[in-house]
Order: structure tokens, then sequence, then C-alpha cells
């Protein structure tokens, strides 16, 4: 059963050891980059929930969720007092299982708690590089 969980001294380890598949490397930053970014969002006022996601006591993937305007989004608009799918990974030997589908499910619940405050949107940051290879294949 897929789950997320706050990140703790217990699990981050656990999270820093999952990666995605090489030819993923240029769409999400690295687990540990995205901690950190975390951190620093924290220590500097911003909201933001990092959490792992598990597959029973297995740890599949990490997602990091935020609130209002944590970080430089080119100055998209809609950051301001909405929540944000920050990251967003399962890990190369998880893919293809569902788990993904499951864990934003599981994520957006969440959000509907309203842990900041009730917002209008809730959006995905992306990667250009990705919405890049997506056209030139289709």
């Amino acid at each position: 059963m897929i789950r997320l969980e706050k990140l703790t001294y217990d699990n981050f380890d656990d999270i820093f050891e999952l990666k995605p598949k090489r030819e993923q490397y240029g769409f999400v930053a690295s687990n540990c980059y995205s901690v950190a970014e975390a951190y620093v969002t924290m220590i500097n006022g911003g909201q933001v929930f990092p959490f792992a996601i598990y597959n029973d006591k297995r740890p599949v993937g990490f997602i990091m969720l935020g609130y209002g305007e944590n970080a430089d989004q080119d100055g998209v608009s809609v950051e301001k007092d909405n929540y944000e799918i920050w990251r967003f990974m399962i890990d190369k030997r998880y893919q293809n299982r569902g788990y993904g589908k499951q864990a934003l499910k599981l994520a957006l619940d969440f959000i509907r708690t309203w842990p900041y405050g009730k917002a209008e949107y809730c959006w995905i940051s992306y990667e250009p590089k990705l919405l890049d290879l997506i056209q030139t294949k289709n």
C-alpha cells in the first residue's frame, strides 16, 4: 500500500539513495538537492512539505509540496497563496507500477486539508527540457 511519510532522521538516507532512470536526470532535481532546498526554504519562512513515498515498508519515491512563493519560478503569478507539487519522483526500480498515480492522489488529499489555508489552485512545476522532449517525439 502506498503512503506518504514525513521526512525524518530515520528515512532521509533511504530517500537520498532513490534515483530516476538515467534519461530522466534532466527532468527532476536530485532528492538530496530537493531536501537542501526545502531546508533553506523553511529557515527563510517558506512553507514546504517534503515526503518520502513508501510501498508498505519500502521507500519508492519522493514528493515535495510547497505553498506560496517558495522558489524562483520565473514570476509565475499562480504561486501566491496556492499550492505546488514542487518535486515528484519515483525510483527507476519502481516505475510503471502505479505508485506515482497513488502517491499523487495522496498528495492532493493532503493539500485538500489546507495545511496553510485555502487556495484556488494547485500547480506542478516542470523542467522545460521535458516539454521539449515530448514535443520532439510527437
